[in-house]
């Protein structure tokens, strides 16, 4: 199983960020893509990517903190994403349900790191809340150059649809173990295998039996098994797959 979203080197982890780790590598975990959301996570993230043989980083501005980017910024994410444990650019997109930075500015902010993936041949990390017209908007916009995973997805199956078609893939997080969300049951239910990766966003989201407690990356195998029950499959079965998803959308080998 491959978690392909965790932020560990969110502060809940610095009192046991070794444990977390080696708990889900003794549960089974086999890799895991540490996501940054400002230019000093992404730092962290390829810090612990490098420490680590079986962990991956990804580094990026997310929306929250799209009004720190700038030529410098983006500068130093270009020179972060040359390590050879860089396998996407991400958290990046749009997030209308907190405007922690103008929308304006989020857009920019999206386009510019889109332009950055684009140009040094990586997929991105995108993150979507409540803006999904506006963030199909932009995948549009480099359609055929640049692809990679919608995030936690919270889109409707149309749109899931349209960005499988433009090469992405949709990731499911913790939430689908809640017994209320029929939505996203149905979602999984109709989405092609090829296209689903899995995740935990640690520390957050953590799926129905430690709900309302931090997350991590072991507790990823709650959310395969229940995509491995609304797909009528066995978890073995799920596993392989979503693993082979994993792999192909990062290059991780």
């Amino acid at each position: 199983m491959i978690d392909t979203h965790a932020h560990l080197q969110w502060p809940d982890f610095d009192k046991d960020r070794e444990q977390v780790i080696n708990r889900a590598f003794a549960a089974g975990v086999s890799a895991i893509v540490s996501v940054g959301y400002d230019l000093g996570a992404s730092l962290e993230a390829v810090q612990i990517a490098k420490d680590h043989p079986h962990i991956f980083a990804v580094v990026g501005i997310h929306p929250h903190n799209a009004k720190t980017i700038g030529p410098k910024v983006l500068g130093s994410l270009r020179e972060l994403a040359g390590n050879e444990k860089v396998v996407a650019i991400g958290e990046i997109g749009l997030d209308y349900y907190r405007n922690l930075s103008p929308r304006v500015v989020q857009r920019e902010a999206f386009e510019q790191q889109m332009f950055l993936a684009k140009e040094l041949g990586l997929p991105v990390v995108i993150h979507d809340r409540e803006a999904h017209a506006d963030v199909l908007q932009v995948l549009r916009k480099f359609s055929g150059d640049v692809v990679g995973v919608l995030h936690c997805f919270s889109g409707g199956l149309d749109m899931a649809r349209e960005a499988i078609n433009m090469g992405y893939s949709i990731s499911i997080a913790g939430p689908v173990t809640f017994p209320n969300a029929r939505n996203l049951h149905q979602l999984v239910q109709n989405l092609p295998m090829e296209s689903i990766v899995l995740e935990t966003d640690c520390p957050w989201l953590a799926p129905q039996l430690h709900r309302g407690k931090r997350n991590e990356p072991a507790f990823i195998f709650e959310t395969a098994e229940k995509v491995a029950e609304l797909r009528g499959i066995s978890l073995n079965q799920l596993i392989e797959a979503t693993s082979q998803n994993a792999k192909r959308l990062f290059g991780i080998h």
